[in-house]
């Protein structure tokens, strides 16, 4: 199989209906794996069998067999050995890495662009492996893999989310009566936020991190529409 981004999403498409854990740990190595899936696995696993390299992970120069992805990793290599594009660029070129990058000690979320405004993703564990869309969704940046070879297609219109979105932000965090709202949702459900002080801090990113798990959501931390529907939180438009 040629080491592109074509390559990248027909691989990922064999594993649509697969199951997600949070969290999974994934052998980059091993061809025949077939879940459970962890988003930053996935996309890794992916770059592993097109590209043969590891890429996202803790070590890039590790064991495949034992090496951890995670998006803050991600993050870290566009920087250092990828190139960054942006998201529209990303959305129409097949096999791109789209990223929602992490803040210190958070988790993010990372999907593979079919070029058409569309992802493959290992989405969550209410959900699995799944096709779904980028408009609507907050993302960072996209990235291309170096030594993976691409293929921009035409224009994609990739629709930002309706309302704001909130999430652990550094070094100022969100703050303000929806914040509050919010907390007392998580407290009511038995999700600790810590203080309800409006200050979207690390306990309540971890208490939406928890609320999200248990509902079979992205666990992302991050209180967009559905999980805040979730809660029954209204969003302010953006």
């Amino acid at each position: 199989m040629a080491a592109d981004g074509k390559a990248l999403l027909a691989k990922a498409g064999e594993h649509i209906g697969e199951k997600y854990v949070f969290g999974s740990p994934v052998a980059k190595n091993n061809a025949a794996w077939r879940g459970p899936w962890d988003c930053a696995e996935f996309v890794s696993w992916l770059v592993y069998q097109v590209g043969d390299m590891l890429y996202g992970c803790e070590d890039d120069g590790g064991d495949p067999a034992t090496a951890e992805a995670y998006t803050g990793y991600w993050a870290r290599d566009a920087k250092r050995v990828g190139t960054e594009i942006a998201v529209a660029e990303a959305a129409r070129t097949a096999g791109a890495a789209v990223l929602r990058i992490p803040a210190p000690g958070a988790t993010g979320h990372i999907v593979i662009s079919d070029g058409s405004g569309g992802t493959v993703e290992a989405h969550s564990s209410k959900r699995g492996v799944i096709a779904s869309t980028l408009a609507g969704r907050r993302w960072d940046l996209g990235i291309l893999v170096p030594g993976i070879a691409y293929t921009a297609g035409a224009p994609v219109v990739v629709a930002p989310p309706k309302t704001v979105i909130f999430r652990l932000t550094e070094p100022d965090h969100m703050r303000g009566a929806t914040v509050k709202e919010i907390q007392r949702a998580l407290k009511a459900r038995s999700f600790s936020p810590g203080p309800i002080d409006g200050d979207f801090g690390a306990q309540t990113h971890n208490a939406v991190v928890a609320f999200q798990a248990s509902n079979g959501m992205v666990a992302d931390g991050e209180v967009g529409p559905l999980t805040a529907r979730r809660l029954g939180v209204s969003l302010p438009e953006a």
